[in-house]
């Protein structure tokens, strides 16, 4: 049995590990900058006419959109990028017998696999960060600069029959809800204390005070409910600050996506509250932005595994299956998800349970990869 000191000599990083890592580390960046130029062009030649139609400066594409586009796509498929990189220049490897020098010289498969890892955890750490301190603000600006400069014109758009809950025992229920007027009609907002209706008041609708920040309501009637009796109150106007805001109504699909860890937290903890059926939809990407950077290690175990032999057909044959392999992944993650937001099965099962999957595929690879 091995002592302690053997294994931190065995783990000490050689000549052979750097070399790993570099080419590990320059292939999935020579792949990022390769896929997202494709990317920027193909994107940049669909919307060049919105541009040009709505007089977008040089100095906004540039720096307001592409220069935080290029960010977001690339940590977008960040794990397909790792996985890309390590068959291409593991295959390259294999295909020149220097696996089998390594393996011969009698460093094992298992003491191989140490700077793949080294080099995707530092991947995986990278992605964590992007997502938390960098893709949100950059997808603020883009999404900005999209409104401004691509999108048709403001997206508005009516709701019917909404109920929200605003804090622990305030209901409001809007018959509809014009989010192009930030107006709603047939406001109702009850109060409640345990299961007991204390206080309810009704109007014919109300309006988003943008300089005063309040909702102003419209010919309201409330009813105090007590123990003494009943108390009406009745009125034309009256402002009030409740725990709602016309972004409630109007949040675009992907709004999540410009909020970090902290903010996703607290709008789900909002969304809790209220009782709302988005919330699977943000629980998804929180669990998301976790399970992602942690496929990165599964992806990088699978491809070392698949791409290590030597085949006939060569670097075709391992892309091919490596390729195959990483897009049922996805898939597989995209399928889940659906299942979740369909309420058929909890989230946090949905966005891990493709790794745990794969987890057991690329370990048999492992297994019956080259010793």
């Amino acid at each position: 049995m091995k002592s302690w000191q053997d294994i931190k000599e065995s783990l000490k990083l050689k000549k052979i590990d750097y070399y790993i890592i570099g080419k590990f580390l320059g292939t999935y960046v020579y792949a990022i900058v390769l896929i997202v130029t494709v990317a920027v062009v193909f994107d940049l030649s669909e919307k060049i006419n919105d541009f040009i139609e709505k007089q977008a400066p040089l100095k906004a594409i540039l720096f307001d959109y592409y220069l935080n586009f290029i960010p977001y796509f690339a940590i977008l498929f960040s794990s397909l990028f790792t996985f890309i990189a390590v068959v291409f220049f593991t295959s390259r490897m294999a295909s020149r017998t220097e696996i089998i020098a390594i393996l011969s010289s009698g460093i094992s498969f298992r003491r191989m696999l140490w700077p793949y890892f080294i080099s995707a955890s530092l991947i995986a750490a990278y992605t964590y960060v992007m997502y938390d301190y960098v893709i949100p603000d950059a997808n603020k600006k883009r999404f900005a600069f999209e409104d401004k400069y691509y999108h048709d014109g403001p997206k508005w758009y009516g709701l019917r029959n909404t109920h929200k809950q605003l804090e622990r025992g305030l209901f409001a229920f809007l018959e509809s809800y014009s989010t192009y007027t930030n107006t709603g009609y047939r406001f109702t907002l009850e109060r409640f204390e345990g299961s007991r209706l204390v206080s309810k008041l009704t109007a014919d609708y109300i309006s988003w005070d943008s300089a005063k920040h309040k909702w102003n309501v419209r010919n309201y009637y409330i009813r105090n409910i007590s123990a003494m009796g009943d108390t009406i109150i009745r009125g034309q106007s009256i402002d009030t600050m409740i725990n709602l805001s016309p972004e409630d109504f109007s949040r675009r699909n992907n709004a999540m996506e410009a909020m970090n860890h902290r903010e996703l937290n607290q709008f789900i903890a909002e969304l809790e509250l209220q009782g709302s059926e988005e919330i699977k939809l943000y629980r998804i990407e929180r669990y998301k932005r976790v399970a992602m950077p942690f496929s990165t290690l599964i992806l990088t175990l699978i491809a070392v595994s698949l791409s290590s032999r030597k085949m006939r057909g060569g670097l075709g044959i391992h892309l091919s299956l490596g390729f195959l392999l990483c897009f049922s992944y996805i898939f597989f993650m995209q399928m889940s998800s659906q299942f979740a937001i369909g309420g058929s099965m909890n989230p946090l099962l949905a966005v891990w349970l493709p790794n745990l999957i794969y987890v057991g595929i690329g370990w048999f690879l492992y297994k019956k990869a080259p010793k």
